[in-house]
């Protein structure tokens, strides 16, 4: 075959389009860079939708965690504490056979045990903890004379938070989280590994890239080819971020601005 027909055949195989049989005996390099690049297609969506659906919870849980109201503050740091105290794979363990019991309780829950839903779920919740506590720092370092000039002005209330506190709190965390969405993205490889099921064989990339570390005996290849696609997917989020970044900080002097300091973290 060559490179064009297996990109028609399993450029979107991952998603269900295309050749519905893994390949049994091609094994070429061109294979394994479509296939391996097809799973990538879950890879992103679980890191965008859970940074993106994180991001709001991650502000309530902030804002929760900095309240005196102890109604406010005690399960904010629980969330925090649960979801950054324990291992992510293990989140994955016990979210599946948690929605797989809820599944012969009712039917309702049928969808939280597959992958697409319910390992979306926990990224969602793992990322909103993580980003939560940086967003709490963050709300701790906003410099006084910002909030008194707030006050100067007759800010108070949401409009106090949203022209005046919002913005200077992601300034500060703007480095630090985008830390936390570039481990995110590395994160999803787990999502296969950790209970939930691979439907039909659709995994992710790192799903793709074991069956070929199986089949050839050889994971000089596969793991490579999964390692370059990761590093171009982190310098779009690293070029996404900064662009955000550069916007929060453009009100500032060039020497004050702050650069993103990129720290990938080895385990969590």
């Amino acid at each position: 075959m060559s490179c064009w027909e297996v990109l028609a055949d399993y450029g979107l195989r991952s998603i269900g389009i295309g050749e519905r049989l893994l390949p049994r005996d091609d094994f070429s390099i061109c294979t394994q860079v479509v296939l391996i690049g097809s799973g990538m297609i879950w890879n992103i969506y679980f890191g965008i939708v859970a940074l993106a659906s994180g991001f709001f919870l991650a502000t309530v849980l902030a804002l929760g965690k900095a309240s005196r109201n102890p109604a406010l503050r005690k399960p904010a740091e629980w969330v925090i504490f649960v979801f950054r105290g324990s291992p992510l794979f293990i989140q994955f363990f016990f979210a599946y056979f948690l929605f797989l019991s809820l599944k012969s309780v009712s039917p309702v829950f049928d969808p939280f045990t597959s992958a697409w839903l319910g390992a979306l779920i926990v990224l969602f919740l793992n990322t909103a903890a993580y980003s939560g506590e940086i967003f709490y720092g963050a709300l701790l370092s906003i410099p006084k004379g910002d909030t008194e000039a707030a006050d100067a002005y007759g800010f108070s209330g949401w409009t106090r938070f949203r022209k005046i506190v919002w913005p200077t709190m992601l300034r500060l965390a703007w480095p630090a989280y985008t830390n936390e969405a570039i481990f995110l993205f590395h994160a999803t490889t787990l999502v296969f590994f950790s209970g939930f099921p691979a439907w039909q064989q659709r995994g992710d990339a790192l799903y793709y890239a074991s069956y070929f570390a199986d089949k050839t005996f050889n994971p000089f290849i596969p793991y490579p080819i999964l390692a370059g696609y990761f590093i171009l997917l982190t310098l779009a989020v690293i070029g996404l971020f900064g662009l955000v970044n550069r916007r929060l900080n453009r009100h500032l002097p060039q020497a004050r601005r702050a650069r993103l300091r990129i720290r990938p973290q080895i385990i969590r």
